[in-house]
């Protein structure tokens, strides 16, 4: 019997082990397809679908890798001029369309591509070298789905400082802002340098091509690679020309970023007051809200572009875009709503609720639910004046008043003496099946505090002492010796109140949640053994 036994668990042991070893298999098998798969994606895939705009296309789309053509031309010494012919003689500045300036009818422009592709592949394959399809037309036109990795490129602070230098006048040392930004003057037709406008591209040229603006995509590429190539045939050091240099992830890990970068200057202001702009019948003193003291100069470090806040233009929000009531050019968004959008970056509330969800804050913020409804609330950023500004103020008060209002907001960098916060604490909800866990209490604190201790939004808005203690203590008034959880959370949970856990549900929910979002090794959640010791069984 005794061997029979045996044999039945050494054969569900052989079981496991060749259930385990399968798994494994299959996902290792799969992570090696996966990243084969990966390998083979490129940045330069372009679909040729020239001819929607004649309607409804015969055959599918043409998948063209734009960078293999390129190299595959590079080998003959030919280069860009092979497909594009120029659109500006004055600069060489290349079309981006193919072997045309402008298109013509569907049947013109197809025989083109037929005629040049397909020419080219011959005179490619009769040298001995191989080339692309030449007669079966499904290995071009294919419903085949290909992967892509391009993968857009942000023009960020670091990227624009470097290309900044790179336009220096070597003798004067001033740089030349007119390469990239400009006007369109109506009368002349033509584009200008505007000295104190300059704004993103983005801010004029859209994702689709418009009546006298270019799509983004075309403005960019016109303009980023046409000025590259220049560079470039003048022996100077200049960025990529190929789609892969700017649009494949990998590469665009190995562009150089430059830390510190200075202050991008515009004449903004280092401070402002942000206030509600009344509307036409309307007197600024009714609004009836505080206004907000911004320190402007101190966000621009945190954002990598001006665009993750001004979204459609450098001009003042509430002053221009968002006002008390909503405007056409703001897309009748009013200024509470922009400020105010709990998940959206582009606003003060939104910005702050992501910036909590750092690891070194979601500890507390995850768990804490904040009643937007107290004043208290408000009052954080909606600081009260002394002085009346109802009434209109230049630029230069406005700044004076900010800075006051700044300097009374009082920066909580501590919490309460190590002498008023117990070093352990005890918990022993479940001692009848466990040892008590001791709960490392100050260590805990001293821990979450010096993760921030750098961090300005928090040491600003913890408004006293005892925020640290709130993160766990959440629903009790900010004290030295705030109640027990037991006080809220019963044995076991309040059946009249099924969103508030019982007890051992509220300790399991902070505990495992806060070492959850705050990436800290724990016991897995089967193992209770990990924080509570099991009581010595007494036969």
């Amino acid at each position: 019997m005794k061997d029979r036994k045996r044999s039945l668990v050494a054969g569900i042991c052989v079981l496991v082990a060749l259930i385990i070893c399968l798994t494994l298999t299959i996902e290792a098998r799969e992570e090696d397809e996966k990243q084969s798969t990966d390998s083979k994606k490129r940045a330069d895939l372009i679909t040729i679908d020239v001819l929607e705009s004649f309607g409804a296309l015969e055959r599918p789309d043409v998948p063209f890798f734009h960078d293999l053509h390129t190299d595959a031309l590079q080998k003959d010494n030919k280069d860009c001029s092979s497909c594009h012919l120029v659109e500006d003689r004055q600069t060489g500045r290349l079309s981006l369309s193919f072997k045309r300036l402008e298109d013509t009818d569907r049947d013109g422009l197809m025989d083109l591509y037929h005629a040049e592709c397909i020419g080219c592949h011959k005179e490619t394959t009769s040298t001995g070298q191989t080339a692309g399809p030449i007669e079966v037309c499904g290995e071009c036109h294919t419903n085949r789905i290909i992967a892509s990795s391009w993968t857009p490129i942000d023009f960020d602070k670091s990227l624009h400082f470097r290309h900044t230098e790179a336009n220096k006048d070597p003798v004067t040392g001033k740089g030349d802002c007119g390469a990239c930004h400009h006007e369109y003057d109506e009368e002349s037709k033509k584009l200008f340098y505007a000295l104190g406008k300059e704004g993103s591209c983005g801010y004029c040229h859209k994702a689709e091509t418009e009546e006298k603006r270019i799509s983004i995509s075309m403005a960019s590429h016109l303009s980023c690679i046409n000025c590259h190539k220049k560079k470039q045939s003048q022996k100077i050091q200049a960025g990529p020309v190929k789609c892969g240099g700017c649009h494949n992830p990998v590469e665009q890990k190995t562009i150089k970023t430059v830390e510190n970068t200075p202050r991008l200057e515009r004449k903004q202001p280092d401070l402002a007051l942000i206030k509600v702009v009344p509307i036409a019948g309307e007197q600024e003193k009714d609004i009836g809200i505080n206004p907000v003291p911004f320190d402007h100069k101190s966000h621009e470090k945190y954002n990598d572009s001006c665009i993750e806040c001004h979204h459609a233009s450098l001009d003042s929000c509430a002053k221009q875009c968002h006002t008390s009531k909503g405007s056409e050019e703001g897309n009748y968004v009013k200024i509470e709503k922009a400020m105010h959008q709990k998940d959206s970056r582009k606003s003060c509330l939104g910005c702050h609720n992501i910036m909590q969800q750092k690891q070194e804050c979601a500890g507390c913020h995850s768990s804490m639910k904040v009643d937007s409804s107290d004043p208290s609330y408000c009052q954080k950023c909606h600081l009260k004046a002394e002085q009346d500004i109802s009434v209109p103020q230049g630029d230069e008060e406005e700044k004076i008043i900010a800075e006051k209002l700044l300097n009374s907001r009082k920066k909580i960098t501590k919490t309460y003496a190590d002498v008023d916060i117990p070093e352990k604490v005890t918990i022993k909800t479940l001692a009848d099946l466990y040892e008590p866990v001791e709960l490392e209490h100050r260590k805990i604190i001293h821990t979450l505090l010096n993760k921030i201790k750098d961090n300005n939004l928090a040491m600003y808005f913890h408004s006293d002492e005892g925020f640290i203690c709130q993160g766990c203590h959440h629903n009790s008034p900010s004290d030295k010796k705030p109640p027990k959880c037991g006080s809220c959370h019963g044995r076991p949970f309040d059946e009249g109140d099924i969103h508030r856990p019982g007890l051992k549900g509220a300790f399991h929910q902070q505990c495992i949640g806060c070492h959850d979002v705050m990436n800290i090794e724990k016991p897995k959640a089967t193992e209770c053994a990990g924080c509570h010791k099991e009581k010595t069984k007494i036969d």
